[in-house]
Formats: structure tokens, C-alpha cells, sequence
């Protein structure tokens, strides 16, 4: 005798509703500790390094979380999964807003990077009880609010922070995600279970993945200071180079391996993940570097502009960086990736490089940064594609799980040789960092991405990379 799964229940615009203002929510508190950065360098007496390392903390949770997630919620129903997730960011945002220094504060944007598998999760949940049209625009109203979201944290974080406090900055969002959720536990219904594919859960490789990550993070936050501290910069490296050869070995001998590395070897992804870490590493050296001259005080350089300030002029780069995935999206289906990655390579250099020789106004660098914006997205979107044609339908997941741990280390390791560049271009005493700490910053970045051309010029013209 078989037994079959009750079909799902369908959910109203009331449940979609609810989904969408988590999205909403969520975007924007992730988006609050961006313009903010050089007010939280002053109140927490961060040092550059510090305030690089806060900005990337909840990108790198998120890239370790979210193929657990995705896996736990295939299992076990998403809703349950997001319901939990939830309430782990939900404790995030309310650590980060009472934190009274830095070590609570990651504390708390550790747990809320949590927030970052919510969407695959509501994207389950959606195909889970709509029919095939309408959880596509289920999802994309989602996908859309949380984008909203993300501007609506990055222009109001400012005003509120200097108006109240910069704890009221997350506690707003939060009170808003802890509603949300809410919402959504009483309007939507519970899926059933899925069918386990019979695999575990690689714990050791996620564990062992954490901490090459975090001790990466501790090796370029000291890097400046290396030739005063050597002893403790050369354990940091021998402990990273012990993270980096335990996790090879555990993923090579896993059965089911959170990232296969064996698919490094094949020509598509390998050079897909050198390109996505390449270009990661520049836009996110722009992303810490430009708000931090907007708020610089320097003689003849910087615009000592807030919070407030600094969240409007980075508001055109976020709209440019949301029209860049469809625009990415369009481009590699009428021209190929090897194309939109070319257009976006070259125009992030050109942006990178002039905003190094001229940033003497303030539209030089709202300008630089729209461009950088609308590169990053063009061709990360051209990676993601490519990849997730490249391979097997089965390999999908694997393979651009590989793509996104290559993008966040990419961009821990801008946003850390950013950080390193103004605390060791900062004199002794002074809490400015010197014009050309700067103009360093964006000519290096510059010229790693330019170094993308090279392997481009081996990848197909074609959709598959």
C-alpha cells in the first residue's frame, strides 16, 4: 500500500503580502551599516580595518548559511526553516542594537546574516503553493520589496542615527522583521516536508570553511600592523594555511560535499570563479573606500558630509546595481557572457581609475560609484548564468555555491585591503588618512580588475562560459 503527500495549500495575496514585507524588512536592515561606517568608526573608535571588516561580517554568514538552509528547507519545509531563521536575525538585530562596543556589535551582525537565505526559503515556500505563473510574480515581488528594502535602510540609517541613535538605526528594522515574521507564521500554511536525497549535511566542511574565513578576515586586518606584532601575523597564517589544507582534504573525501571541488577542474568554472573574485575584490574596495572620502576631513580632500549625505549620493549606484541584473541577464542571452563581462570589466576600471585621478566633487564620486555599481552587477550576473549553464542540472547547486564563496572572498578581501590601505596611510595621532591612501586604494583595484580581460579572452563567446 503507498501512501501519497496531501497537495499543497494554496496561499492568497494576503500570505504573498506578508512574504513581501519580510523581504521588505530585511533589505533594510541589511543595508543600514553601509552609510553609516565612518559614524560608527567615530562612536565604537573602530580603526579603518575595523569598520572594512563590519561592513562584510554579514556577507560572509550569509554565504556559509545559505546552502544550509536551502538543504534544510527542501527537507524539511520551508516555512518551519524560515520561521527559525527568522528569529535568529531577529536576536541579530536586537545584539546589534544594543551593542555597546564592536565585539557585541559583529556579534550581532554575525546572527543577522542569517537573513540572507530568507529569500531561497520564501522562494521555496512560493513555488511550494502557487501554480508555475503566479510564483514567478510572487517571487519577483519579493525579490523586488527586498531591493526596496535595502534603499529605504540605506536613506533612512543616516537621519536616524543622527537624530536618535545609532542603536534605533537596528532597532527599527528589527521590530519590523519581528512583525513580518509574525505575519507570515499565522497567513502561511505549512509545507510539507520534501524528500530527503539521503545525503547529511557536511558539518565538518562548513565548520572548517567558517574559520579560513574569519582567520583570512584576522590575517588582513593585521596586515598592517604585521611588522610590529610578526610573531602573532605569522600564527595567524600558519593557522589559516592549517584551515585552508583541513578543508580541502574534508571536501575531497566528503560524500556529499557542501562545495565539490573536484568541479574546479573544468575550464567553465574555474575561470568563472577567478573572474567573480577579481571583480568582487574591486567593487568592494570602492564600496568601502567611497563613503569613507565623502566623509573624510583632510586638507583639500573629502567632503565631511553624514550620514544622512553620505546615504543620498550612494543611493544612484544602489539603483544602478538593481537595474544591473536585469540588464546582465538580457545582455548574456543576446550576446553572450564573454561580452557583458568584457563591458562590465572595462567599465568598472575606467570607473575605479577615475575616480583615483579626480574626485575633487562629490558627483565624481557618485558618478564612479553608479559605474562600479551597474559593472559589479553586469557581471555577476553573466557569471551566475554561465556557471549555472555549464553544468549538469544536478551540479547546478554546487556549482554556484562555488561561485559565491569566490564572491565573498573576493570581496572580504577588498573590503580588508581597503581598510588596511587608510590604517596605514593614517599618521600617528591622526585619525585622517592621507589622499593618497585613497588614490592607492582605487589604482590597485583598478588594475586587479583590469586583469580580468586576460581570462576573458579565453572564455566562449557563447551563453555557456
Amino acid at each position: 500500500m503507498t501512501t501519497t503527500l496531501a497537495p499543497p495549500v494554496p496561499i492568497g495575496k494576503a500570505a504573498v503580502g506578508a512574504l513581501g514585507m519580510l523581504a521588505l524588512s530585511t533589505g533594510a536592515l541589511e543595508s543600514v551599516v553601509a552609510p553609516t561606517i565612518p559614524l560608527l568608526e567615530r562612536e565604537l573608535d573602530m580603526s579603518q580595518s575595523e569598520g572594512a571588516l563590519l561592513s562584510i561580517i554579514l556577507l560572509i554568514t550569509g554565504a556559509l548559511i545559505t546552502p544550509l538552509v536551502g538543504k534544510l528547507g527542501d527537507r524539511y519545509g520551508g516555512k518551519r526553516i524560515l520561521i527559525r531563521l527568522m528569529a535568529v536575525v531577529s536576536v541579530g538585530g536586537t545584539v546589534s542594537a544594543l551593542a555597546p562596543n564592536l565585539p557585541v556589535l559583529l556579534v550581532g551582525q554575525v546572527l543577522q546574516g542569517a537573513m540572507i537565505g530568507a529569500l531561497p526559503l520564501s522562494f521555496i515556500v512560493v513555488r511550494e503553493h502557487l501554480p508555475a505563473g503566479e510564483s514567478k510574480v510572487a517571487i519577483g515581488v519579493v525579490s523586488g520589496l527586498f531591493v526596496g528594502g535595502s534603499m529605504v535602510g540605506m536613506l533612512s540609517a543616516g537621519p536616524v542615527a543622527e537624530q536618535l541613535s545609532r542603536h534605533w538605526m537596528f532597532a527599527l528594522p528589527t521590530l519590523a522583521v519581528i512583525s513580518a515574521t509574525l505575519l507570515v507564521n499565522r497567513l502561511m500554511p505549512t509545507d510539507p516536508p520534501g524528500r530527503s536525497d539521503g545525503s547529511g549535511i557536511d558539518w565538518p566542511g562548513l565548520l572548517l570553511l567558517s574559520g579560513m574565513l574569519v582567520t583570512l578576515m584576522l590575517v588582513l586586518a593585521l596586515a598592517p600592523e604585521a611588522g610590529s606584532q610578526p610573531l602573532a601575523f605569522v600564527a595567524l597564517v600558519l593557522v589559516l594555511a592549517a584551515f585552508v589544507a583541513g578543508w580541502v582534504r574534508v571536501e575531497r573525501r566528503a560524500a556529499a560535499p557542501m562545495i565539490d571541488l573536484r568541479m574546479l577542474a573544468r575550464p567553465a568554472i574555474w575561470k568563472a570563479c577567478v573572474l567573480t573574485f577579481v571583480i568582487c575584490l574591486g567593487a568592494t574596495m570602492a564600496v568601502y573606500l567611497i563613503p569613507q572620502l565623502l566623509d573624510e576631513r583632510g586638507d583639500g580632500y573629502g567632503f565631511g558630509a553624514g550620514a544622512t549625505e553620505i546615504g543620498f549620493f550612494l543611493l544612484p549606484g544602489a539603483i544602478a546595481a538593481t537595474l544591473a541584473g536585469p540588464l546582465g541577464g538580457i545582455g548574456e542571452r543576446r550576446f553572450g557572457s564573454r561580452a557583458v563581462v568584457d563591458t562590465g570589466v572595462v567599465m568598472m576600471t575606467v570607473g575605479l581609475l577615475a575616480v583615483a585621478a579626480v574626485h575633487t566633487e562629490v558627483w565624481h564620486l557618485v558618478v564612479g560609484k553608479m559605474l562600479i555599481a551597474l559593472a559589479n552587477g553586469l557581471c555577476v550576473t553573466a557569471m551566475m548564468t554561465s556557471t549555472a549553464t555549464a553544468v549538469d542540472q544536478g551540479d547546478t547547486g554546487i556549482a554556484t555555491s562555488l561561485i559565491l564563496v569566490s564572491r565573498v572572498v573576493g570581496s572580504a578581501v577588498g573590503g580588508q585591503l581597503g581598510g588596511a590601505l587608510l590604517t596605514s596611510g593614517t599618521p600617528s595621532g591622526s585619525k585622517v588618512a592621507a589622499e593618497s591612501a585613497y588614490v592607492t586604494g582605487f589604482v590597485i583595484a583598478g588594475v586587479v580588475v583590469s586583469l580580468a580581460l586576460f581570462v576573458t579572452r579565453t572564455m566562449s563567446k557563447g551563453v555557456k562560459a
